[in-house]
Parts: structure tokens; C-alpha cells; sequence
């Protein structure tokens, strides 16, 4: 998963802004395109995204990972 295109994903659908989300995470605008940018996030970044948005990343990678076994 990369992360990032998913934390758009989940901005997008909730209809939020980058502006509204700049200000939840209290950086610039252009630091929240350079996180759409990001195959990764350290997660204390990850955590406070997901909490602002209401929403489970961590839950998406466990997800991920669960199915990668499964294949193996």
C-alpha cells in the first residue's frame, strides 16, 4: 500500500481540504502534498493523520500484511 495515496484517498472522500488538513496537522499545505508523495510514513505521523481524519491506517496495513501472508 502507499500510504500516502491512501491518506489522499481518505481526505478526498471525506470531502476535507489539504488546506483544512494543513491546519489539523499544523504544517503548510505544501507539506501535505509532499505526504501524498510518500510510499511510507513514520508512524506518530501516521497516528496523528489518523486520528484527525478519523480513520484506521494502521488498520489498512495490518490488512495488507495479513493478506501478503496468506499468498506465501
Amino acid at each position: 500500500m502507499h500510504v500516502g495515496q491512501r491518506v489522499r484517498e481518505v481526505v478526498k472522500q471525506q470531502g476535507r481540504s489539504v488546506s483544512w488538513l494543513a491546519k489539523q496537522i499544523h504544517c503548510d499545505r505544501t507539506n501535505v502534498y509532499l505526504i501524498f508523495k510518500r510510499a511510507s510514513i513514520d508512524t506518530d505521523l501516521l497516528q496523528r493523520l489518523s486520528v484527525v481524519l478519523g480513520y484506521d491506517f494502521f488498520q489498512d496495513l495490518s490488512e495488507e500484511t495479513n493478506a501478503k501472508k496468506e499468498t506465501r
